[in-house]
């Protein structure tokens, strides 16, 4: 025990999914151990669902929390969670860093739909989110984050997203907000006092030949074409149930 409170938690979670040859995919790698755990819930036609259930608290500090979900060809999986993750503050010295890598083989499909990230007061985290694609993979990724809980000041938040199709960076990002992160963050080129900012990514083929339109989407949400088969939708929000809903309006208008 004195271990985990100088060290902190280290816990992975593993999937792979594969094309069963009837129609749908399976799931031959579903590992998870410490506070990450995996449920493979009812899926939809040839997808596969899988949830990501916390059975413990954290990340805290000095924890380091890992999740790779591989698609080979032609499977479709969709990855949720089952609530929100918070960020808090531990007994352990040090940042607490949760790393996601995203591999998705020709023909496949995953949908990364987590639910928000709460950064809570004196809470230090570094999330790393890699999503590495073949050039006819698709992808829907969801992220969510949430500066503090109720009444509070959040904790320092260090965010980076890094996607790459065919071997090439498709969109490459990071965000810090909170105490001691660069200044700027809650001005009006960044936040503008809000609390809540997301992201959605689409990777999809024929964006390729026919690149999304940029525009605006409603108050504090705009959607913009990638150097790519991809679209970028941003958006702020003065809590993470008005960010849930642009979001949403986003992902059903963009099909």
């Amino acid at each position: 025990m004195d271990g985990l409170i100088v060290n902190g938690v280290r816990a992975t979670a593993r999937i792979v999914a594969r094309d069963d040859g009837r129609g749908g995919t399976s799931l031959p790698v579903l590992e998870s151990d410490g506070p990450l755990a995996l449920r493979r819930t009812r899926g939809s036609g040839s997808e596969a669902r899988v949830m990501l259930v916390g059975a413990m608290s954290g990340p805290l500090g000095g924890d380091r929390f890992a999740v790779h979900a591989e698609v080979e060809d032609g499977a479709r999986l969709r990855i949720g969670s089952a609530a929100a993750t918070i960020a808090l503050p531990g007994q352990a010295k040090g940042d607490a860093r949760y790393d996601v890598r995203l591999d998705v083989a020709d023909g496949g499909e995953l949908h990364w739909l987590p639910e928000q990230l709460i950064s809570a007061g004196g809470s230090d985290l570094h999330v790393t989110t890699r999503a590495d694609l073949a050039g006819s993979a698709r992808l829907v990724l969801r992220e969510e984050q949430v500066l503090g809980r109720v009444g509070e000041e959040p904790g320092r938040l260090t965010s980076r997203l890094t996607v790459r199709v065919a071997g090439r960076v498709l969109l490459d990002q990071e965000l810090a907000c909170g105490p001691g992160a660069p200044g700027g963050w809650d001005g009006p080129a960044v936040l503008a006092g809000h609390r809540a900012v997301g992201q959605l990514v689409l990777v999809r083929p024929e964006f390729s030949a026919d690149p999304v339109a940029a525009r605006v989407l409603g108050e504090g949400a705009t959607l913009v074409p990638l150097a790519g088969p991809g679209a970028l939708v941003t958006a702020v929000a003065p809590d993470a149930l008005l960010l849930r809903r642009v979001l949403d309006e986003a992902l059903a208008a963009l099909g």
